[in-house]
């Protein structure tokens, strides 16, 4: 496995290896994270700079305020269905294949990937019109994806899992890279020796509640 300063100026540390329970852990807990290049093939990807949110940080806005009211959300309720919804090919820059629905899949049956669900409860029973997915470990939460199907359902996850985080006493979540639509809820960029300093601390935490405990 690649350590992050491998990556040197870019963005890719490595490429090649496996989605193995013990090679993605690894990753994670080496500042890195599972992305194809355009080719296909797997590379492990340490961004610089690196988006995170400050658990202390998150920006509600009013209207959003109002969603995270309208709509319900769960931990681990439907992960395959969270999963399945980010991996849509219809999406834009869709990237995640059947290998990383797989891989993931496994990772959460040995309680290590998680996910937050966002339910709008209609006439017509609850439906999922939201989520995000991710990697726990220790303090660390490794966000991964997130898909909406109705307005503001994917940040309603978001805020729903800074929430969690902070009851856990997690320290650090990870969403890759910073957009205008996360930084607009208080992502932050951090450099790559400073992440590398909040993931030492993160994975020495041990959370006083498990996920969605």
């Amino acid at each position: 496995m690649p350590a992050a300063h491998d990556a040197g100026p870019g963005e890719v540390a490595g490429v090649g290896a496996d989605l193995e329970p013990g090679t993605l852990l690894a990753a994670y807990r080496s500042g890195l994270f599972p992305m194809r290049l355009p080719d296909r093939r797997l590379a492990w990807w340490s961004p610089d700079p690196r988006g995170v949110l400050p658990l202390d940080g998150v920006q509600v806005s009013r209207s959003l305020a109002r969603s995270c009211r309208r709509y319900t959300t769960t931990f681990d309720v439907a992960f395959a269905d969270v999963v399945l919804g980010c991996a849509d090919p219809s999406r834009p820059g869709a990237w995640i294949d059947d290998s990383f629905v797989r891989a993931y899949a496994r990772l959460h049956e040995l309680g290590w990937a998680h996910s937050v669900e966002v339910w709008d409860e209609t006439a017509d029973g609850r439906v999922l019109v939201g989520g995000l997915y991710g990697v726990a470990i220790g303090g660390l939460f490794a966000a991964e994806s997130k898909f909406h199907r109705a307005r503001d359902a994917s940040k309603v996850a978001l805020v729903a899992l800074v929430e969690q985080l902070i009851a856990m006493g997690a320290t650090l979540l990870d969403v890759q890279w910073t957009t205008s639509h996360l930084a607009s809820l208080g992502v932050v960029d951090v450099t790559r020796d400073e992440y590398a300093v909040r993931l030492r601390h993160a994975l020495t935490v041990h959370p006083s509640t498990p996920f969605g405990g």
